[in-house]
């Protein structure tokens, strides 16, 4: 279903309130905060145009619904090929091997970002398959300092070589294929737990996973 101009307005500024309230909450600077404020603001107002009302009326919820600022997502793309190897990336950051994956975008499911952050980090395009599972930051030693729900998706590898120069190639300081028996050692810690589910979930051994 095609959302009318105003529904799609409304999404846009959904999108912005999101920013502005994650900003609000880690901005380091009063400087940063002077401009996540800005665009909080600017996500009230057009909230207001999209449902025909003055900007005044939601000022009353800048405390509670736009500044509410929720746990993030990521999704992590698990691809295994058919001879059973997983595509895993070095981290820029830390030197760490981990599956491609990191923060959802606004409007976007699971599956879409994984395959998103699997092409803009490896090259490699890929089919989600499965979801392996559901992983709270707080008890799969992740090393984020925020709190985050680690999606991880299932995929099948739609070529084995990149389709091209990767466009966050910057992230990542190489890229590998490895067997379940083969993993490298520094794998990123909170990737220990999830990789091996990933392979569970691939032979049909185990449903999705999810913190209780």
């Amino acid at each position: 279903m095609t959302p009318s101009p105003a529904q799609q307005i409304a999404l846009w500024a959904d999108a912005l309130r999101y920013i502005a309230a994650s900003g609000l909450h880690f901005a380091p600077t009063i400087y940063d905060q002077e401009r996540y404020r800005a665009l909080q603001t600017l996500a009230m107002e057009m909230q207001a145009y999209a449902g025909g009302q003055a900007p005044e009326t939601l000022e009353p919820l800048r405390a509670t619904v736009f500044s509410h600022a929720t746990p993030l997502c990521s999704a992590d793309a698990a691809i295994i090929d058919a001879e059973g190897r997983l595509l895993l990336i070095r981290r820029a950051d830390n030197g760490l091997w981990a599956l491609p994956g990191g923060a959802l975008e606004v409007g976007e499911t699971p599956a879409q970002g994984a395959v998103r952050e699997a092409l803009e980090e490896s090259g490699v395009a890929s089919q989600p398959k499965a979801l392996v599972g559901v992983w709270d930051s707080r008890l799969c030693s992740s090393l984020v300092r925020h709190h985050v729900y680690h999606f991880v998706v299932l995929c099948h590898p739609l070529a084995l070589q990149p389709e091209g120069p990767p466009s966050h190639a910057h992230e990542v300081l190489s890229v590998g294929w490895f067997r379940e028996s083969e993993l490298p050692s520094d794998l990123d810690p909170g990737h220990v737990i999830r990789i091996p589910y990933a392979f569970k979930v691939w032979r049909g051994e185990s449903p999705a996973y999810l913190d209780l």
